[in-house]
């Protein structure tokens, strides 16, 4: 099976909020941006020169608006099925975050109180749902969805087999990506146990981390990164689960 490309498709920002098609045999897309980000969507992956029916699938890393927030458009328009795990079903039936939404820092604190984190969309029921790795050379893509639970329940994210990782909301650019440095996201449902799927993903030595909010993210500074961020749980007394 060929190489897989990919290509980030920035929806808000330069890279504030990103979706990510891997071209390989096929084309997979892996997250859907916010709620009206599916017209922008279709556009761009029409500027690389392929139709909305090319699709072969729509991966959602994760149950928070701007992940998941123009699924079921993208689904209609070009009906690829989604996959998704089963961890944040809820969230996707109800078409808006039923978590607390726990912050990981100041700006969580202060982002949690905008409009975005709380808005609504379309709900659906992911076509194919994860509740362990799951291959998708099946849609033509030399990729494998793993499950990296920890930013919330359902997370997971795609390492292809050339070593590129995207990441959903594992690790971010600081301040939604406006700096290109490796931080945590807003949010976080249970810190610790996504510092140890973090720590899982970077044990298959990825060559690059892409991620939902900023610029790809080298893997020997987001290692560094994570080696202090063990640190600081530790030192607040947040362990990483067994």
């Amino acid at each position: 099976m060929q190489s897989v490309t990919v290509i980030p498709l920035p929806v808000l920002g330069r890279r504030n909020v990103n979706t990510f098609l891997l071209c390989g045999e096929r084309t997979v897309l892996v997250d859907t941006g916010t709620p009206g980000s599916g017209p922008k969507i279709l556009a761009r992956i029409e500027a690389q020169g392929l139709r909305p029916r090319d699709l072969a699938a729509i991966v959602v890393t994760h149950g928070h608006i701007d992940h998941f927030g123009s699924a079921a458009f993208l689904h209609e328009a070009t009906k690829a099925p989604i996959i998704a795990h089963a961890g944040d079903l809820e969230t996707y039936a109800q078409g808006r975050v039923t978590g607390p939404l726990p912050p990981t820092g100041p700006f969580g604190w202060l982002f949690r109180k905008t409009p975005l984190p709380h808005a609504h969309t379309q709900p659906f029921v992911p076509h194919v749902v994860l509740d362990a790795p799951a291959a998708l050379h099946d849609y033509g893509v030399a990729a494998q969805i793993l499950p990296t639970p920890g930013h919330t329940p359902g997370s997971i994210s795609v390492l292809t087999d050339a070593g590129a990782l995207i990441a959903g909301d594992l690790i971010a650019g600081r301040f939604l990506g406006l700096l290109a440095a490796p931080a945590d996201p807003p949010f976080h449902d249970d810190p610790a146990r996504n510092l140890a799927s973090l720590n899982a993903m970077l044990d298959r030595d990825p060559t690059t981390l892409y991620v939902g909010h900023g610029a790809a993210l080298d893997a020997a500074r987001v290692r560094r990164w994570a080696r202090r961020e063990q640190h600081r749980l530790v030192t607040r007394g947040i362990t990483s689960p067994g």
